[in-house]
């Protein structure tokens, strides 16, 4: 392939990562048990079989990938970055309960504290293989400062790619919902708000770092105004939709009680379903809310550790995926899912689903392992840019060490990937710049990071406290 050059004459820098087995998950699953991807500037320039052509100009760096497997990078469909301060709490309580005992903490959360719990939660994750994540930040307590600003710098300092969902609440205690008065907006603030996040922050463009997306927080949390004027302003704007939905039984009896239908119905009569719009978790889905989210393309951000961990139940996966329903990974929050990485969900949707109905049938390693790679970008609407190892796409990659003990005996890469321990990451590329090398963070003080983290999560704890 002819070398590209800049206006100026100047040679295209390359990276070549070769003597790896890759798993493309392209459309057609391509793999090869041993190959090269060759990155130019920001963008994978080819992939192939054996090793890469010799001679090529502006090669700055070569990768010997023997012993490891290459893939697209993680994408994360659904966190709570401000919930890093809280882990290791209300480990037994189910979702209503636990966001009671939780919510008057939140509620003093500022803007410090963000930061460092961004920098907490998607370090963590990008140690383990994100190069993508989408965070649902819906606590805007009066006074905390500029949240979504925070939030922001702080994972532009990590160097990953990042969907921020600016949620909103506006129906607290008094309202009959669950978060404390002074921690909701006001209808026409949240929406305000919300608008200035998007024409602020919102880049549109190829190879964008950031995208913001219109997300009141769910259906007990917000009223139906704010449901329906929310999504009339992400589609004016042209940004994605993002919600929580149909997460446990007291949410399905809640929407019978308060709107007089399930949640699904109660979403499509506020505008909130289409394929510009994902909800996280959809545990409690029967047939025809499945029909209706293959119908009209809405995303689902499956959950499995926090499902587990808050007793949600056994979302409907390959039924989901069976019909069309467009299906990516979330770690959630990490004060419902304390390890806080996303590679831990390939084998936990795995094994959670095999306990479901299809039982053995229900997903396979490579299933897995494209419901957090290519089903993330679907979800996030960026596949034209991630997902897959494909000449064009952004060079979002990872490359698993997999020659050590924990998976020594196993041949097959993406099993060993997938069933086996977590794999270290030896390199870790966002756009061709690395974000993890030799299992560390490339662009920050991991014990800085943490030593941050442990003071603002002790602050909070004080404030909340009334010290």
């Amino acid at each position: 392939m002819a070398a590209s050059a800049s206006p100026d004459g100047a040679v295209t820098q390359r990276l070549v990562i070769e003597n790896c087995a890759l798993a493309t998950v392209d459309a057609q699953d391509t793999e090869y048990a041993t190959g090269h991807v060759v990155v130019a500037g920001n963008v994978i320039e080819s992939v192939g079989a054996g090793k890469a052509p010799e001679g090529m100009p502006g090669v700055v760096r070569r990768v010997d990938g023997t012993g490891h497997l290459l893939t697209p990078g993680l994408v994360n469909t659904h966190h709570h970055f401000y919930q890093w301060l809280t882990r290791g709490l209300a480990t037994d309580h189910n979702l209503f309960n636990w966001l009671v005992a939780l919510y008057p903490t939140w509620a003093r959360i500022d803007a410090p504290m963000l930061a460092a719990a961004t920098q907490g939660s998607l370090g963590m994750m990008v140690k383990g293989g994100v190069t993508t994540a989408a965070d649902h930040h819906y606590v805007f307590p009066r006074g905390s400062g500029d949240l979504v600003g925070a939030e922001l710098a702080a994972a532009a300092e990590i160097g990953a790619r990042i969907t921020l969902a600016r949620g909103s609440m506006d129906r607290s205690e008094k309202d009959g919902g669950l978060p404390p008065d002074f921690a909701v907006e006001t209808t026409e603030g949240a929406l305000l708000a919300t608008e200035e996040a998007i024409d602020k922050h919102h880049d549109a463009s190829f190879g964008s770092m950031v995208h913001i997306a219109a997300a009141p927080c769910s259906p007990f949390s917000v009223s139906t105004e704010l449901m329906r004027d929310g999504a009339a302003l992400a589609r004016r704007k042209g940004v994605r939709m993002h919600t929580h939905g149909s997460e446990t039984v007291e949410e399905e009896k809640f929407c019978h009680e308060l709107f007089g239908m399930g949640p699904t119905d109660y979403f499509e009569s506020t505008g909130w379903l289409g394929d510009d719009v994902w909800m996280a978790h959809c545990v409690h889905m029967n047939d025809s809310d499945i029909a209706a989210f293959a119908r009209t393309g809405t995303g689902v951000a499956h959950c499995p550790s926090s499902n587990a961990r808050l007793a949600a139940g056994i979302a409907r996966v390959p039924d989901m995926l069976a019909a069309g329903v467009p299906v990516g990974l979330g770690v959630d929050g990490t004060a419902s899912n304390e390890s806080g990485e996303l590679h831990t969900e390939l084998r936990n949707a795995l094994l959670i689903n095999r306990l479901g109905a299809h039982r053995e049938a229900a997903l396979n390693a490579r299933k897995a392992l494209r419901l957090g790679t290519y089903g993330g970008a679907q979800v996030l609407g960026r596949t034209a840019e991630i997902g897959s190892l494909e000449a064009g796409k952004l060079a979002d990659l990872v490359l698993w060490k997999l020659d050590g003990l924990g998976h020594s005996s196993i041949a097959d890469p993406v099993t060993a990937l997938v069933f086996g321990p977590p794999a270290p990451v030896t390199l870790s590329l966002v756009g061709g710049r690395p974000v993890v090398e030799d299992n560390h963070l490339s662009n920050v003080d991991e014990d800085a990071l943490a030593r941050t983290a442990r003071a603002e999560a002790q602050r909070l704890a004080r404030i909340a406290a009334g010290d």
